[in-house]
C-alpha cells in the first residue's frame, strides 16, 4: 500500500496524512466529550439525591481520599457550579467535534475528487 501511496502526487499524500490526523483528533475529542458527559451525569445524579434529603440531613463530600462533613446548601451550590462548568466544557467540545467533522468531510470530498481519475484509469 505504501508503494501505491508514493505514486500519488505530493498534494494528495499531504491530504491523506491530514485526514488521518483529523480522524485521530476527532477520536480524542469524542473521548473527552464522553468523559465530560459522564461527569455531568454523575453531578446531576448527586444533585437529585441531595434534593431528596431534608435540610438538616448530615452530608459528607469527598475531598481527595477523605470524606468531610459539610452543609447541604454548600454542597448543592458546589454541585450547581460544577454542573455549569461541565455544561460549558461539553458545549465547547461539541463545537470542536462539529468543526473537525466538517473538516474531515471536506477533506474526504477533496480526496475523492483527487483520486477519481486515478481509480478510473486502473
Amino acid at each position: 500500500m505504501s508503494e501505491e501511496l508514493s505514486k500519488l502526487p505530493p498534494q494528495v499524500q499531504q491530504r491523506l496524512m491530514r485526514l488521518q490526523q483529523l480522524q485521530q483528533s476527532l477520536q480524542g475529542v469524542m473521548a473527552q466529550k464522553q468523559q465530560l458527559e459522564m461527569q455531568l451525569n454523575e453531578v446531576e445524579q448527586a444533585k437529585a439525591e441531595l434534593e431528596t434529603l431534608e435540610e438538616t440531613a448530615v452530608v459528607y463530600k469527598s475531598i481527595g481520599a477523605l470524606l468531610v462533613k459539610s452543609e447541604k446548601n454548600t454542597v448543592e451550590t458546589e454541585l450547581s457550579e460544577r454542573k455549569e462548568l461541565l455544561k460549558m466544557r461539553v458545549d465547547v467540545i461539541a463545537k470542536q467535534d462539529e468543526r473537525i467533522k466538517t473538516q474531515v468531510k471536506e477533506l474526504q470530498e477533496q480526496l475523492q475528487q483527487d483520486l477519481s481519475p486515478v481509480s478510473g484509469s486502473t
